[in-house]
């Protein structure tokens, strides 16, 4: 289950970043917070984080829940770092990689 919800924050990371021609992914804006504007893909990455964070051993847990406090933050305008965002995303990337090596 674990590599289902990997594969899937992948391709939401992927495709809330890269914009090809001809190839249009629904990014739609939601609602705005502190004026940033939060999409679907960012309410995606939110319940898939979630639930990764749910299925991770305990100190990749951990380290994820502390990671997902800052990506809320960050996606919401409170941490105003650019990139901030795309990086958090990437370190959970590789946690739950490094979780699933480890099995």
């Amino acid at each position: 289950m674990l590599e289902v919800i990997l594969v899937l924050l992948v391709l939401l990371w992927l495709t809330g970043n890269l914009h090809i021609n001809g190839i249009t992914f629904p990014n739609a804006v939601l609602f705005s917070i502190n004026g940033q504007a939060i999409t679907l893909i960012n309410v995606l990455i939110f319940f898939i984080i979630v639930s990764a964070i749910g299925l991770l051993p305990t100190p990749f847990r951990e380290v994820a829940g502390v990671l997902f406090v800052l990506w809320l933050l960050s996606i919401l305008g409170f941490l105003a770092i650019a990139g901030l965002s795309n990086i958090i995303v990437i370190a959970i990337i590789i946690g739950v990689v490094i979780a699933v090596l480890g099995k």
